[in-house]
């Protein structure tokens, strides 16, 4: 375990080095919520029949998901990408670790190093001057944050099987592309779950995605009451389990054909 945890801490680390993407990405996502958040302004103005959030939630949720953005699994891990295209893989697995649990440690630092560099000033601002509200109650704020951990667990899991997908591909060009557009529809980012039709929503509320992003966000409203956390911790728990199962299950048959590039 000390192994594991030392790999966690190296590349938590360095990933705190990149203060300088942290800056730019901290301006862009500061544009885009404040171009979404007129988006909705918009709509409530226009319309004048009864919404399933107000404005007020839905400005807070916006600054939400552009506070916690790089917690979404939208992104393959570039260094485990160059890893499987150069055949240092190989040298992964000469490690005496358990490949599937070093690629787990890796999404773990991947998702929370950017998002805490880029998450506590965007969110302190927002809070402080763009119109974000605080929690709806203590036990909202204590609900959120319990469903935030269900949140990584899932986003690094799914991750994981990502970053295993790139064993049956040449490039990862084509995985990189897909799975942006679905994580950020079925997260609630673009437009939040609740505004989705009906038949959608059936569909969305069993799959995974609304378990990284909109879960958490709707307790932290109170649109979720917070005495339904431990079903909304189970969703993410089963979920958590289920991607883990089928990660180790993907890179034991990967492994099984895998061929190092150059013979």
């Amino acid at each position: 375990m000390s192994a594991y945890a030392a790999i966690l801490s190296a590349n938590f680390r360095t990933l705190l080095q990149y203060r300088s993407a942290a800056v730019a990405g901290f301006v862009t996502q500061i544009f885009w919520g404040f171009i979404r958040v007129m988006i909705f302004e918009a709509f409530f103005l226009s319309t004048v029949t009864d919404q399933p959030m107000t404005l007020d939630e839905v400005t807070t949720y916006i600054w939400l998901g552009q506070g916690f953005i790089m917690l979404l699994p939208w992104n393959i891990d570039r260094d485990i990408h160059a890893l499987v295209r150069s055949g240092g893989v190989g040298y992964e697995l000469l490690r005496p670790l358990d490949l599937y649990s070093l690629w787990f440690t890796r999404a773990l630092a991947f998702r929370t190093a950017p998002t805490i560099l880029r998450a506590v000033p965007l969110l302190t601002l927002a809070l402080l001057f763009f119109g974000m509200n605080p929690p709806a109650s203590l036990a909202a704020g204590v609900a959120f944050a319990l469903s935030m951990v269900g949140a990584l667990l899932i986003s690094c899991a799914f991750s994981t099987l990502v970053n295993i997908t790139l064993l049956w591909t040449v490039s990862g060009e084509g995985i990189a592309n897909l799975v942006p557009v679905a994580v950020t529809i079925f997260t609630g980012m673009i437009v939040p779950i609740p505004f989705f039709p009906d038949w959608a929503q059936t569909i969305v509320n069993v799959l995974p995605f609304r378990g990284i992003a909109d879960t958490p966000f709707r307790l932290y409203l109170g649109h979720i009451p917070p005495s339904d956390v431990l079903f909304h911790l189970a969703h993410q728990l089963a979920w958590t389990v289920a991607l883990l199962l089928l990660g180790r299950w993907a890179l034991s048959r990967g492994l099984r054909r895998l061929v190092m590039q150059g013979g």
